[in-house]
């Protein structure tokens, strides 16, 4: 049992309360209080020894195990009763110290909230698609290809793939596919709704995946065709409160599919959310067995004995299997001949519960998370939490000089420094738990908004017990981490140096107080030199050239929805003299609809050297004019040449990889129709490269064919009066097109879309740097007023001498500015490497250039400048008589 003085006083009143004196037993209290720290204990346990001695010699030993508990008893009472006078000293503390003791709240309270939402957000990204029952054994294939001169990454998978994995390997218990169909007009009776959560499935999804069903089967609801399972929400909105089961949807005004089952909204936190699963046995292309093509998300479980690298090697097996014979029927192409050309085609395994934050692939269904913004994040709510306790351990170590004659006095008075330690920490745990009530006050308020920048659905879990569990561990730790250094610093002091007042402190002799003060602002600067990198990549890509035009551009959406009134909508609108142009195409130069195939250039036989895989869209004649496009050489498709309907136009990287950039026009190009048959197509024209996909790739090769799709009509547009404009198409949209929903985007607001994670980062990062500075603030402003007040003399006796305000405020600036330049040269070289690292993402990027932390390093001078300047000149405009007669 741990020994104090109370412990000891009680001891001895009970044995003299008992008629025994014992003198070894007072030389061994003696000899407890005046010994040194190291040997403390071993006197205590001494002390103890020789009191069980006088037991043992006087009483039995029924009496003595009483007497033991009346003693254990009342070190117990004791022992609460320090606990109680710690927390009473430490709140009297706290009240006479009430200017530090706010400051230090304050800033730990903004950093506390800033971690707990951070903390809300990282651990949401971390829950994605764990939520299904054999989440650990659920995986997805994804291919990674090499070949035309184009590297394909994609989640998706050929179409026989699952069915073979089930065959041909045990250790695969069941594989199920997804066939991504976006969005469709499904309605009841009379009025489409526009549903863009749709998806064909397997039936062997719903065993795969758990999927609480509401009503229905799980177990055949997809085994008939023309059957389609919906989401809670959907069916409320298609059928109200009735019972969908039974019942006939018609789907994009000509296919009925009926009911068989109604299931639970998917969880936030999935990597996918439809509305409507549609039976796969209905699709002949589901039948297939080409596996040339990568047409669906194939998704498989394997045994709970099976092990996910050993089965890895089953997917080369297969590829040599059954992929390379289809390709050497077709090309005349053998394995060999893709081994020496440099290129594959290869497929992985990815864990399910990785896919959210692991995975950017061609064809997800999703933006998905990125595990680099995760870390991010957390390294930003450690360096606020860092920041915060920094300003608590520089705060309390340079208080120490007012807190030196209370050591002095309570170690003259017998307390141990171990006591000391308690106390201080309990007054650090103490600040903490205030900090964290208003933390949770803060995050509570702050939490929509938080949300609105984050994209999130995120709250705090009052009533979850491991969240309280959470929160009180916390508070400990902080507590402990903040205090325990200031705790053990001013426990240290020695009684008779501070008594005879030979204690010197000071900020020049604070090194620990300085290099905190370098680390805060290191931190603050780093985290501003991110937000302008991001925000200057951001501008830099919204203000590229890319290519084509994408201001003044208005996309209708399911253009599809007017049918045979389409060309009339168009035609119409063109009579408006605020319109310029307008194309009708399934494809939009940012992510939309793709379509890849392998071209060859003619006069060759078709083979792995001469392929060219390339972007081929169908558009019509005003597509070019209608994206601001460029044609650098040869022409546009035109009405006066009919031969156009085979005729095709390549962007410069196209060109380039058909070997034909220095004279494109009149060369022919030819891809494999059905069959074996070829098709042919003349180029009469060379398109300038642009991105039609993230800046963050190259531009690959591209063509475009005159042939007919029809998923969005768009429309370029000279008018200042934008709602006058969307009201004439909606109005027109509704005469030709009765109950079809119309919807509409811009084409800039569709490219910056492409950017939302990396906007939602900028804007997140700026939020907590705001923060994280003013947190940083705090602790400067707390440490220049105690500068301040430290030198109130000297700045009298200056003054007295004719130093004036501003040689005063210089003085007192001077050495945080010092400081501050010294953090800013260990920031730059961090932030470069950081930065550098997270811009090779982007294939199009600014250059790190030495403006950007110069601006950094100026903003952060400025206000900490004005931080320091505040309690400077407050101290500089005093009344030196005031400071003279200061005790």
């Amino acid at each position: 049992m741990p020994i104090n003085n109370s412990h000891i006083n009680y001891i001895i009143k009970d044995l003299n309360s008992r008629g025994l004196v014992y003198e070894p037993l007072l030389d061994d209290l003696l000899d407890h209080i005046y010994c040194g720290v190291e040997s403390r204990m071993d006197k205590g346990m001494r002390f103890l020894d020789a009191y069980n001695a006088v037991l043992t010699e006087h009483f039995s030993n029924e009496e003595i195990i009483k007497i033991q508990k009346q003693t254990l008893q009342e070190v117990n009472k004791n022992s609460k009763i320090m606990i109680m006078n710690y927390l009473k000293t430490a709140y009297r503390s706290l009240r006479r110290h009430g200017f530090y003791s706010i400051i230090n709240v304050a800033g730990l309270a903004v950093g506390i909230a800033c971690c707990l939402m951070i903390v809300l957000f990282v651990q949401d990204e971390l829950s994605y698609d764990k939520h299904h029952e054999k989440a650990d054994r659920i995986y997805r294939v994804a291919a990674d290809i090499n070949i035309g001169g184009t590297h394909h990454q994609m989640a998706t998978a050929p179409t026989p793939m699952a069915e073979t994995m089930v065959t041909d390997y045990p250790v695969v218990e069941m594989a199920g596919r997804f066939g991504w169909s976006g969005s469709y007009l499904v309605k009841r009776e009379s009025d489409n709704i526009k549903e863009s959560k749709v998806v064909y499935a397997d039936n062997s999804i719903l065993q795969i995946f758990t999927i609480p069903f509401i009503e229905g089967d799980s177990r055949t609801a997809l085994e008939k065709p023309n059957s389609l399972v919906l989401s809670q929400s959907a069916a409320q909105r298609h059928f109200g409160d009735e019972s969908p089961i039974g019942k006939q949807l018609t789907l994009q005004n000509r296919d009925l599919f009926q009911v068989t089952g109604v299931y639970e909204d998917m969880p936030k936190n999935s990597h996918f959310h439809f509305d409507f699963m549609l039976s796969m046995e209905g699709l002949d292309d589901a039948k297939s067995t080409n596996w040339l093509g990568n047409n669906y998300q194939t998704y498989f479980q394997l045994s709970e004995s099976a092990n996910i690298e050993e089965f890895a090697s089953s997917f080369e097996e297969m590829v040599n299997a059954y992929t390379y014979p289809q390709a050497k029927a077709l090309l005349g192409t053998s394995l060999e001949d893709y081994e020496n050309s440099g290129q594959w085609v290869r497929y992985n395994a990815q864990p399910l519960t990785s896919i959210h934050l692991n995975s950017n692939l061609t064809w997800e269904f999703e933006p998905n998370g990125d595990i680099k913004y995760v870390y991010i994040f957390s390294a930003i709510a450690m360096i606020i939490m860092i920041i915060a306790c920094i300003n608590f351990m520089n705060l309390a170590t340079a208080r120490s000089a007012n807190r030196a004659k209370e050591v002095g006095i309570r170690k003259a008075l017998g307390s141990y420094r171990s006591h000391l330690i308690k106390q201080f920490l309990t007054e650090s745990i103490l600040l903490s738990f205030l900090a964290m009530i208003i933390a949770i006050v803060l995050t509570s308020l702050a939490l929509s908004s938080f949300n609105q920048l984050a994209n999130k659905s995120l709250v705090i879990p009052f009533g979850e017990p491991m969240f309280w569990v959470s929160v009180s561990s916390a508070v400990l730790i902080i507590g402990f981490v903040a205090g325990v250094y200031p705790s053990f610093f001013l426990s240290g002091f020695r009684p008779a140096q501070v008594l005879k007042g030979t204690l010197t402190l000071g900020t020049k002799s604070g090194w620990l107080r300085s290099t905190l003060v370098v680390v805060q602002f290191c931190a603050s600067i780093f985290l501003i030199v991110g937000t302008l990198v991001i925000d200057r990549q951001l501008n830099f890509i919204q203000n590229t050239k890319v290519g084509f035009d994408k201001e003044q551009v208005i996309i209708i959406e399911n253009a599809y929805a007017l049918d045979g009134n389409l060309d009339a909508y168009r035609n119409s609108l063109l009579q408006n003299a605020n319109i310029m142009s307008a194309t009708i195409s399934s494809y939009l130069p940012v992510s939309s609809a793709r379509s890849d195939s392998d071209f060859f250039p003619e006069g060759q036989s078709p083979n792995l050297n001469n392929s060219v895989s390339m972007q081929n869209w169908g558009i019509d004649y005003d597509y070019v004019e209608t994206m601001g496009m460029e044609i650098i050489e040869g022409r546009n498709f035109s009405l006066d040449f009919p031969s156009d309907s085979s005729g095709i136009i390549l962007n410069e990287r196209a060109a380039e990889l058909f070997g034909i950039s220095d004279d494109p026009l009149g060369k022919l190009v030819f891809v494999f129709g059905d069959g074996s048959d070829f098709i042919y197509f003349e180029v009469v024209g060379i398109v300038k490269n642009f991105n039609y996909e993230s800046l963050k790739e190259n531009v690959g090769a591209l063509s475009f064919s005159l042939r007919r799709s029809r998923g969005y009509i768009s429309f370029r547009i000279d008018t200042e009066d934008m709602p006058a404009m969307i009201s004439t198409l909606e109005s027109k949209w509704k005469e030709l097109g009765p109950g079809q929903p119309f919807q509409y985007s811009f084409l800039d607001d569709r490219f910056a879309k492409m950017y939302d994670s990396e906007q939602r980062v900028g804007n997140i990062a700026f939020t907590f740097s705001i923060l994280a500075i003013f947190v940083a603030c705090l602790g400067l402003f707390g440490l220049a007023a105690f500068t301040a007040q430290q030198r109130t003399k000297e700045i009298g006796v200056r003054k007295v001498l004719g130093a004036s305000v501003s040689s005063i405020l210089m003085l007192l600036s001077k050495e945080f500015g010092k400081l501050i330049l010294i953090a800013l040269l260990f920031a730059i070289p961090i932030s470069w490497y950081f930065m550098d690292s997270w811009l090779q993402d982007f294939y199009y990027r600014i250059t790190l250039g030495p403006g950007i932390f110069l601006f950094a390093g100026i903003i952060t001078l400025i206000i900490a400048w004005l931080t320091i300047s505040w309690q400077s000149v407050k101290a500089a405009m005093g009344n030196p008589i005031d400071a003279l007669k200061d005790e």
